[in-house]
Order: structure tokens, then C-alpha cells, then sequence
């Protein structure tokens, strides 16, 4: 279902139109419950995606943006990293930090990753170039407010549209003053 369709089939229920609430308040509120239910979970399944990028020898940390460059999106989170003979553990920077002090020259093939301030660090840093095999999940496309007609939520499985044209409805109540049948579809959204 897209856009435009989304905010008919609200119109119709709580029987408005442009007059009272525009395409672009609309967009808004279908924006907001997109918004909503792409960000309460970091790992919803239909976000996941898989990669690889080239390590750099002696280079140790890697941008998010760098690790996710082939993600359309980009990457929001990784679950798992691995090479072509292991997967690499995850541990705490400070742990990393530690173990392989920032001040030493320790090279080798990496074992161990940490994940901080959209960074991922090796240890021990790379001392050569390998791939690296990234499982993760992509940042959800924007969707709401200015988004063309013919947009649909490309992200989110059919079953979840009906849910955003929900929230616009309890929105659109809220917005005409009516807190009963707002709240009754708002407890639907929920």
C-alpha cells in the first residue's frame, strides 16, 4: 500500500479530507508510526543484510560507514564478523583496549572485535589485507513526510502497512479533538 493510499483509506475512516489535515501532516503521522516500529526493534528480520569489506594492514579501526559501504542503507548494527577460516569474538573496547594496548605494535590476523561510537576495531590490528565477512542490519529507507505518492514502505512486509494507516487514523483523531476514538486506535497500534 502506498502513501497516498494509506492517507485515503485514513480520510475515509475518520471521515476528513485535505481541508482538515494535509497530505503533508499525513505523511507526517504515517512517518511517525514507520518510525516507531522500524526503531523499537534493532533486529527485526527483514532488516538483515550481509557483507564483506577489504582490511588494510596496520589499520585497525573501520568506520561503520566503511563496513557497511555496500549496504544500500547502510549498516545500523552488526551481529557478526568473520574471516574466511573463523569468526572473530566480540569483546568490550575496553577489554580489546587492554589485551592490545594502543601503544603496541601487535599485527596478526584479527580474532577479536569491539564495536564503539559507529567504529569497529580489530585485535590484533590487520597485518594484511583480508576480507571480512559482516552479518548485520541495514538502516530502514525514510518514509513519511516528503515522500512522493506512489512511495510505499518498501522495508516493512505487507502485513505492517495496515499498522501505519492505524497509527495515522488514531493520529487524525487526536488531531480532530476526538481523544476516545484516538485512543481506541491507538490501543490497536500498540
Amino acid at each position: 500500500m502506498d502513501i497516498s493510499t494509506m492517507r485515503s483509506y485514513v480520510r475515509s475512516v475518520v471521515d476528513i479530507d485535505t481541508s482538515d489535515i494535509s497530505d503533508d501532516v499525513m505523511n507526517r503521522f504515517l512517518g511517525e508510526a514507520y518510525d516507531v516500529i522500524v526503531y523499537s526493534e534493532k533486529r527485526w528480520p527483514f532488516f538483515e543484510v550481509a557483507t564483506t569489506f577489504d582490511t588494510v594492514a596496520d589499520q585497525k579501526d573501520y568506520t561503520l560507514a566503511v563496513v557497511g559501504a555496500s549496504v544500500t542503507n547502510g549498516l545500523r548494527e552488526i551481529a557478526a564478523i568473520r574471516t574466511d577460516n573463523h569468526v572473530l569474538e566480540y569483546i568490550g573496547r575496553d577489554d580489546g583496549d587492554v589485551i592490545y594496548p594502543l601503544d603496541s605494535n601487535t599485527t596478526g590476523k584479527p580474532w577479536y572485535w569491539s564495536f564503539w561510537a559507529d567504529s569497529v576495531r580489530l585485535y590484533p590490528t590487520p597485518s594484511s589485507a583480508d576480507t571480512i565477512y559482516v552479518r548485520g542490519y541495514e538502516d530502514p529507507a525514510a518514509f513519511g513526510a516528503g515522500s512522493s505518492d506512489s512511495t510505499e514502505p518498501s522495508d516493512l512486509p505487507t502485513p505492517f502497512h495496515m499498522v501505519l494507516a492505524t497509527y495515522g487514523i488514531a493520529r487524525s483523531y487526536e488531531q480532530q479533538e476526538d481523544p476516545t476514538m484516538s485512543a481506541q486506535y491507538f490501543s490497536l497500534f500498540n
